[in-house]
């Protein structure tokens, strides 16, 4: 499976980012996975990717051009794709993966799992998605949520197409047997 990781540029305030960015970089390579994600060298991305090609696996980059140009693209990656911008960034990404999680990271990682996960709820895609809820950093954010469902914006069944867990190897096994619930507008 390609499975695409969305994280911060950054390496954040806490040391555990950083540990299990390489922790799920080495777990995606074990068990058979390619990694797709933004292209960075940066923060987490460049962690993630770096651990990948380390253990003898393929990562997929995308990037967008305007990024390119500040040079920060990973120039080892197994292959980048240059994109126009953001938009198609996002639409590649979700072409190339057959699988979406969440690290820590800014506000652009909150919008791209955001955008896949509206997409799977509207029928664009089946494909799993999953936040990795490293040391509680997702907590605050999953509280929001269930306050969504409870105001009845959100089914719960959409809620729950997002898996979460706080281990890199029990959210890969959660991504495998994923299956997608009806689609919002069927």
């Amino acid at each position: 499976m390609k499975i695409a990781v969305f994280c911060g540029s950054g390496a954040g305030a806490n040391p555990i980012f950083t540990k299990e960015a390489q922790r799920l970089g080495r777990l995606l390579v074990d068990a058979g996975h390619e990694l797709v994600y933004g292209g960075g060298k940066t923060g987490l991305m460049g962690v993630i990717a770096d651990t990948v090609l380390e253990e003898g696996g393929n990562v997929y980059g995308v990037m967008p051009l305007a990024l390119k140009e500040r040079e920060i693209e990973h120039k080892g990656v197994t292959e980048l794709f240059i994109v126009a911008d953001m938009h198609e960034r996002k639409a590649k990404m979700a072409e190339l993966a057959d699988a979406f999680i969440a690290m820590p990271g800014g506000i652009g990682t909150l919008e791209e799992i955001f955008e896949i996960w509206t997409w799977g709820q509207l029928g664009y895609h089946q494909k799993a998605c999953g936040f990795l809820n490293v040391d509680g950093y997702y907590n605050q954010l999953l509280g929001f949520i269930n306050t969504v469902v409870k105001q009845e914006f959100m089914k719960p069944e959409y809620a729950n197409m997002m898996q979460v867990s706080t281990d890199p190897a029990e959210l890969l096994d959660m991504l495998r047997h994923y299956e997608a619930p009806q689609e919002k507008w069927s």
